[in-house]
């Protein structure tokens, strides 16, 4: 017998060779439908797959990522098998799951995916998932899988199999279907329901254009039709969110090919919208005790040879800028942090004075290739609310906590409220991609785990995602639609004061090292502004909008007051602007409407004899009408309402 510990702690215990589906099936026949896969002693494993000694034992349904992971990486086999139902000659590269659905590169010889082959496709996939065909695990030799794959013609499972080694091999097999694969797989091909083909496009076999190019099948399942149907609509709705459509029709920022691609014009509402973004930061930060700072936009080479980035990042970034002095290099600075250390260094530090927190907007530049540039979320220049604080040992944790509670608040804010955790630490299988001694790492990746646990975080641990100088904290948070974006991030760091030589003086009036601590609730400005657009439709929070107010006269008689209730608002730091075209009240209601201005406050020959507005809600219509203090009065009671819930 062997005991098997589940979740919630409970040990329950089965005889040797037990997989995980049987042991759904002991707890509740509805649960042991829902498995997809299970987690055992911490690694995703077939739920059919017979375990033989005590393990503790997590069951994977739909609504875990592990689960779906498995479901679609099952489902690029089903793509798969139906491909070679349709195209006998075809070879295949690699078939993954990818965050939504999976896709498998393909060598289809002559033959081309036209729409009709697409939807065929399609309808052979769910036909053989109708089969209910099982996944079959099975172990095979080096060269039983070189000669299985010499004899089916496929080069570039061949290709794949000469880095494996012997003894680590694996086949999956579901109906006539084989293919090389670690796995996990689902139990069976029933579980799949609903599928959709969403795109075709070229990849170079390995990732090399001196290779040839594949055909790229991007694909979706689920295990419902309806969930399906949900999706699609998700993504027609994501279409209209599109930060870059919807930038360019609220006039936020452009791109111009002849100022350089991934480099973002901020137009003057986008501006706006950065820089109450800012402030409330600043206004935040000053809170907690941070201390502002500005640093250059470039930096000596030799600066980033000391904090590791050049060795890191130099070959893939921007390269040096020379001057006529032919001994001097610098850099476009790509990070801030190593320009805070020398600030740091400018006069000694007693322990009496820690911690000491710097900030700074400070715009950075990273090279990144043209094909991975996306509008503001991948850029070659951006702005990071990056600051970083000098601490004792002693006072990591609590400042940890510090930063987490700046971050929540920032959420609450911008209504950001479904997130998680990320416990980003490093790869213990591969250490040698990390400076620092394993003392410090331990000691680092102890502070975030506990401080996390403290504030009650909802967490997940991610091994090797650490930064190459220590662990950290990534917020993920969900949009609107339900899509994962990457925003806050808290980073400890033993090492960058170690190559920096920091001190201060400690208690006992000997020198000591600092801990570093790095964090941006924001992150990249641009990134977090263009998740912003999309997560609220480019309906920003009221606080926020860059034209919160559009005063509308109904003729040109009435323009001098519109005029002078736009001065007095301002006066309240009411932002807006008045509409003098000559155009109907309705055209000008309508666009107020498309720019998403949230508040319209028309004036007419009533408003004007009685020194008030006629106030519109975005969206809502018709709010009656008011005097002007009491519409200021009205407005900074729904901003106050925002800020403070």
């Amino acid at each position: 017998m062997i005991n098997i510990t589940l979740p919630d702690g409970s040990v329950r215990q089965y005889e040797s060779g037990v997989n995980s589906l049987e042991i759904a099936q002991s707890i509740s026949e509805g649960l042991a439908r829902n498995v997809l896969a299970a987690k055992v002693n911490g690694s995703v494993w077939d739920a059919t797959r017979p375990i033989s000694e005590d393990a503790t034992v997590q069951l994977l349904t739909w609504n875990d990522d592990e689960g779906k992971n498995t479901f679609w990486h099952s489902s690029a086999h089903l793509l798969a098998e139906a491909l070679e139902d349709m195209y006998p000659d075809v070879k295949f590269g690699i078939g993954p799951p990818v965050e939504n659905g999976f896709y498998y590169d393909v060598d289809l010889g002559e033959h081309h995916l036209s729409q009709e082959d697409i939807a065929e496709l399609e309808q052979k996939m769910l036909e053989l998932a109708r089969q209910k065909n099982e996944y079959k695990r099975s172990e095979v030799s080096k060269a039983d899988a070189i000669d299985y794959f010499t004899k089916k013609g496929d080069e570039y499972k061949l290709d794949l199999i000469k880095d494996l080694e012997d003894g680590s091999i694996t086949f999956y097999e579901q109906g006539s279907f084989v293919d090389l694969c670690r796995g996990p797989h689902i139990p069976n091909t029933g579980f799949i329901k609903a599928a959709k083909i969403m795109n075709i496009a070229g990849a170079y076999w390995r990732g090399d254009e001196k290779n040839k190019q594949l055909t790229r099948i991007y694909g979706v399942t689920f295990p419902k039709q309806k969930e399906l149907t949900e999706y699609l609509e998700r993504l027609e709705e994501a279409k209209k969110r599109d930060h870059r459509k919807l930038g360019k029709e609220l006039e936020l920022f452009a791109f111009s090919e002849k100022v350089g691609m991934g480099l973002p014009l901020w137009l003057p509402k986008g501006t706006l919208l950065r820089e109450r973004l800012e402030q409330f930061m600043r206004k935040a930060q000053i809170k907690a005790g941070y201390q502002p700072v500005v640093t250059p936009h470039i930096g000596s080479k030799e600066l980033y040879v000391t904090s590791g980035h050049y060795e890191k990042y130099g070959a893939d970034s921007f390269q040096p800028i020379k001057t006529p002095n032919e001994n001097e290099e610098f850099l476009l600075k790509p990070m801030n942090c190593p320009h805070h250390c020398e600030i740091y260094k400018t006069r000694p530090r007693s322990y009496k004075e820690l911690p000491v927190r710097f900030a700074e907007f400070g715009t950075v530049y990273r090279y990144e290739q043209s094909g991975e540039l996306h509008g503001l979320t991948r850029v070659r220049g951006f702005t990071q609310d990056d600051a970083h604080i000098f601490c004792r040992p002693d006072q990591v944790k609590e400042e940890f906590i510090k930063v987490i509670d700046l971050v929540l608040y920032v959420f609450k804010a911008l209504g950001f409220d479904d997130y998680t955790a990320q416990i980003s630490l490093r790869d213990p299988e591969n250490k040698s991609k990390y400076i620092g001694t394993d003392e410090v790492w331990e000691k680092a990746e102890s502070a975030i785990i506990e401080a996390a646990a403290e504030k009650g975080l909802r967490t997940v641990t991610e091994l090797g995602e650490a930064a190459f100088y220590g662990p950290k904290l990534d917020f993920m948070v969900k949009d609107a639609l339900g899509r994962k974006w990457q925003l806050g991030t808290i980073q400890v760091d033993y090492n960058l004061p170690e190559r920096f030589q920091l001190e201060y003086i400690g208690a006992d009036n000997q020198k000591h090292r600092p801990v570093m601590i790095h964090r941006a609730p924001f992150g990249s400005l641009e990134r977090f502004v263009a998740v912003l657009i999309e997560h609220c439709g480019g309906n920003f929070p009221l606080w926020l909008s860059p034209e919160q107010i559009a005063i509308l006269p109904i003729s040109e008689k009435y323009h001098d007051y519109a005029q002078q209730v736009y001065e007095r608002l301002q006066l309240d730091d009411i932002r807006g602007s008045v509409d003098n075209r000559d155009e109907k009240i309705g055209r000008k209601i309508r666009d107020a409407e498309v720019r998403k201005v949230p508040y319209m406050l028309i004036v007419g020959e009533k408003e004007q004899e009685n020194g008030a507005v006629s106030v519109r809600r975005h969206g809502e219509g018709d709010l009656g009408s008011m005097a002007i203090e009491e519409f200021s009065t009205f407005f900074q009671g729904k901003i106050a309402e925002m800020l403070n819930n």
